[in-house]
């Protein structure tokens, strides 16, 4: 795969799953955008490996979950770049995954569903309005959402974050069915649980454990599995495939 010369933004990219696919493409020549919300530091940190490899990064601060912030964003990477090749909306909402710290059904308010709403589904709305009138300009554009294999597979009932990747994966779909008469393809990566990352860190052994046997190929997911999907689907290879949601958890969902 060659991205010399395409302009990438990844949301949420100074640490994680993220960092990862930011780095990811900085390999294989991309112009990376590493999109932060706080952590400067980190998403330099991000920037300086991808140009450690002969890629070319910059990092950019925006809200995602605030429509002015992410135009702000998008109108600077036009300004220096000329045009958004692809988008990875992989920002969220922060999230622990931690059965034993977990709201039930019972405890659980409206405003913990807005809060996930808004950063998985809100973040990659307004991402994705900002980029598609440039993608629809050129006739070509790749959009990739991570969502989780929650959604096929509840296995632990984490409601608020599991209903926002549901609705980020209808919204996936119905992009894809209106955009590929532009040329724009929109597909969906679904990470199993993934250690370490922030949002895992807390996840006890045991139920690691769990998921491991449960596993067919016998172990959880890194931060760097996740980035061949997403590759593939930003690549030639996968300009024929839209509207797809590719399972990356060693065969825990199979459907």
């Amino acid at each position: 795969m060659d991205f010399k010369g395409k302009v990438i933004l990844v949301t949420g990219a100074s640490r994680g799953i993220g960092a990862k696919i930011a780095e990811a493409f900085g390999a294989l020549g991309g112009i990376v955008i590493v999109n932060y919300l706080r952590n400067r530091q980190a998403a330099d940190e991000v920037v300086n490996t991808i140009r450690l490899t002969g890629g070319e990064a910059a990092a950019l601060q925006a809200d995602v979950t605030d429509l002015a912030s992410v135009e702000r964003m998008m109108a600077e990477i036009i300004d220096n770049f000329g045009t958004i090749d692809v988008v990875v909306n992989n920002a969220l909402s922060h999230y622990t995954f931690n059965p034993k710290t977990r709201k039930p059904a019972w405890d659980l308010q409206w405003k913990d569903y807005q809060t996930q709403l808004e950063g998985s589904l809100g973040g990659a709305f307004h991402v994705c309005k900002a980029a598609m009138p440039y993608m629809k300009a050129q006739h070509e554009g790749r959009i990739i959402n991570m969502v989780s294999n929650l959604t096929d597979f509840p296995v632990v009932p984490y409601h608020d974050y599991t209903t926002a990747k549901t609705a980020l994966l209808g919204f996936s779909r119905n992009l894809a069915a209106e955009l590929g008469a532009f040329g724009i393809t929109v597909n969906c990566v679904s990470p199993g649980l993934t250690y370490p990352t922030d949002s895992s860190r807390d996840t006890k052994e045991d139920v690691r454990d769990i998921l491991t046997r449960l596993t067919p190929m016998g172990r959880l997911a890194s931060p760097k599995d996740i980035t061949g999907a997403v590759l593939f689907f930003a690549s030639d290879l996968a300009g024929f495939v839209t509207g797809q949601c590719l399972r990356v958890d060693g065969g825990l969902v199979m459907v």
